[in-house]
């Protein structure tokens, strides 16, 4: 027999869930979202299910609240890369990450979940998401929400953290956040020999008329960013490495994620309060 308070669905037998879940505020699941794709040359394919799961586990404990296994597949396509350029990334197709997401979300709430929050550090992980969130929504009247860490274009929470300037885009891929991460979650996986400074740029075959500064969708074009290109990542990233991995410590990788799980922690405590109203559990009529 053991007093320890367990987190994690996988280690838990069902009569210790069943309990759980009628405690006040404990109707609410963390489902942790992650990817396993090409990074640099220097840090894991894992990296952000790495930092996903160990976000999800610091936040479930301080807020109290379940969290299922990790989902280390996420939606990558554009890190597949040309033959043997990708090697070990697996990618879902938009249409079978959607159906995995509602068919997680259905068998958490036929069991009494009223409160689903999918939490993930891959930032195309939220592309395809909008319409079955909705869905999910709309035909069970549980409240759904997606947590993105707070990384690339979204880094206040980690202001006196990171130490590159904006030109060096320190919170993006394989860049100063992420081997920081590494360094301090595997650091037997890191590998600093190989490690570049990276930048990203246009698509060569787009012309000089077109710059990029990071890894999202867009260009930009005669001082605009309002074109959204679906581009290869090995189109705009010669390295795979967007950011200066120099910067990156592991004491820096630790004061990194405890601010990111500070954060979706507090988002999670506020969430317990939202009123929710399941007005449909019966899994068969979505299976």
């Amino acid at each position: 027999m053991t007093d320890r308070r367990f987190y994690n669905l996988m280690e838990m037998p069902f009569i210790d869930v069943q309990r759980r879940i009628k405690e006040e505020g404990n109707d609410l699941v963390l489902v942790p979202l992650g990817s396993t794709e090409k990074h640099g040359a220097h840090i894991p394919l894992g990296c952000d299910s790495y930092i996903t799961i160990r976000v999800t586990e610091i936040a479930a404990e301080r807020a109290d609240v379940l969290h299922t296994p990790l989902l280390p597949f996420g939606y990558s396509p554009h890190h597949m890369g040309r033959v043997d350029e990708g090697c070990g990334t697996v990618t879902l197709s938009a249409e079978t990450y959607r159906r995995v997401l509602h068919d997680i979300t259905n068998s958490l709430i036929f069991h009494g979940i009223n409160k689903v929050i999918f939490v993930s550090h891959h930032g195309s992980n939220s592309k395809p998401v909008d319409e079955i969130l909705r869905r999910l929504r709309y035909t069970t009247g549980a409240f759904i929400a997606y947590y993105k860490t707070p990384t690339e274009r979204e880094i206040g929470v980690l202001k006196g953290i990171l130490t590159g300037p904006p030109e060096e885009t320190p919170g993006w891929h394989a860049g100063e956040l992420e081997t920081a991460t590494m360094m301090a979650l595997v650091p037997d996986s890191v590998f600093m020999d190989r490690a570049v400074n990276g930048r990203a740029h246009a698509p060569e075959w787009m012309g000089a008329a077109f710059s990029k500064i990071d890894g999202t969708a867009h260009v930009r074009f005669r001082g605009s960013e309002n074109i959204t290109v679906p581009m290869e990542h090995h189109e705009y990233s010669d390295s795979a490495t967007i950011g200066n991995p120099f910067r990156a410590s592991a004491e820096q990788g630790h004061r990194i994620i405890d601010a990111q799980a500070e954060h979706l922690a507090a988002f999670v405590l506020e969430a317990k309060r939202f009123p929710s109203h399941v007005v449909n559990r019966d899994f068969a009529d979505r299976a």
